[in-house]
């Protein structure tokens, strides 16, 4: 029974995906910010207007074979792939919620488009960190005020009033700090700003427990990953060193879905 609404999910997850790419290709650029994500989508090197085929989530991109029907320039790997973990997590968020869609479906419903509007905004700064290696302030700031806001309405296991502690307020503070420090102390070259303003939300969104099990995932990740970066550079020619710049908003975000979609807490005995 669980499964048709899993994949229910997972289609809405990929229709939101695209739209997402949209975001964080017109972000920044002279088509945005609301008044052009209206127009219809075009090929980004022809410019020829897009036809409905072909923007399927997924399918589309793999009937087309990746490439362009018209001038059959390849299409960026990032539309399909922003698709589909769009539409994963959204999928996820269901069975997270699950017990709560078949005892209250308004109280699901409220829950789950809040913590959708949370991942999508996630999925926005991972891609345009990973592209531009910064993250929009706008994002930050929209994440984090969902985030407070959570404080008092949103939690795991669902939805009700809350009156937050004095830890709760803190938590976004605390694990912002050492991401500040470190940006201060190096001048930028160690850690950007911009993940010390996304630590806050994520302080906020999951508590001081949770937000550092979603640091240590975070730089666990970051360091398996920058070694693999390392090691591929010396056999296969790359540019990457160790004092090379790797965007670390992505790993931010991992840790933050792990922790949240699968309640993962190593500090629970802690605090």
């Amino acid at each position: 029974m669980v499964f048709p609404f899993f994949a229910i999910f997972f289609v809405l997850g990929t229709i939101i995906g695209s739209f997402l790419n949209v975001v964080i290709f017109r972000m920044n650029t002279q088509k945005s910010f609301f008044g052009s994500f209206g127009g219809r989508s075009a090929c980004m090197s022809c410019k020829n207007k897009l036809t409905w085929y072909e923007l399927v989530p997924l399918f589309s991109f793999l009937g087309l074979r990746g490439r362009c029907r018209t001038c059959k320039s390849k299409i960026s790997i990032q539309y399909p792939l922003v698709e589909l973990v769009t539409g994963l997590i959204f999928a996820l968020l269901f069975l997270k919620f699950e017990n709560i869609f078949f005892s209250s479906g308004f109280v699901f419903f409220i829950t789950y488009l809040y913590y959708a509007v949370i991942f999508s905004i996630l999925i926005v700064i991972t891609v345009y960190d990973l592209r531009h290696k910064i993250i929009p302030d706008i994002l930050s700031f929209v994440f984090g005020a969902l985030a407070f806001i959570g404080l008092f309405f949103f939690h795991s296991n669902g939805i009700y009033w809350y009156i937050p502690s004095i830890m709760d307020f803190l938590s976004g503070l605390l694990i912002a700090l050492p991401f500040a420090f470190f940006w201060l102390v190096s001048g930028g070259r160690w850690m950007g700003l911009g993940d010390a303003k996304l630590a806050i939300g994520i302080g906020w969104m999951l508590g001081l427990s949770g937000a550092l099990s979603s640091l240590t995932i975070a730089f666990y990740f970051g360091a398996i990953v920058g070694l693999f970066l390392i090691i591929f550079s010396k056999i296969y020619g790359w540019k990457y060193k160790m004092k090379s710049e790797i965007p670390f908003a992505p790993f931010l975000v991992l840790g933050t879905v792990l922790v949240f979609l699968f309640e993962l807490n190593f500090f629970v005995f802690i605090f």
